[in-house]
């Protein structure tokens, strides 16, 4: 239940840190110039002291975001059963209560030409 609460939590603020981050990146004023002139002679008023704000509250949200993200795919793969690294595959359990038998695996999944 705890983990379901996390897992929500996680999505959610993803979600939103994604769209502001979206938001506050259109919002920003052009810096001009391009790459060439960020490096030129407009370097120091690109990196400096008046783009501190927009960019820390931009760089805050980014890293929200890919902590998040990063989150989000430990829990989802923290639980799942590794491959076995022989190449051998894994076989189904029998179907001993009847029902509706197991879907067979093809040999080639991804449908292509070997």
């Amino acid at each position: 239940m705890l983990i379901l609460l996390i897992k929500t939590i996680l999505w959610i603020l993803f979600f939103l840190s994604a769209l502001l981050l979206i938001v506050v990146i259109l919002l920003q004023e052009p810096k001009g110039g391009g790459l060439a002139e960020a490096f030129g002679g407009m370097g120091a008023q690109t990196f400096g002291v008046k783009s501190g704000g927009p960019n820390k509250f931009t760089f805050t949200v980014f890293g929200v975001f890919m902590v998040s993200a990063l989150f989000i795919h430990v829990l989802r793969h923290s639980g799942t059963v590794p491959a076995p690294k022989d190449g051998s595959k894994v076989q189904a359990p029998e179907n001993p209560g009847g029902g509706t038998p197991p879907v067979p695996v093809p040999d080639n999944p991804g449908g292509g030409r070997e």
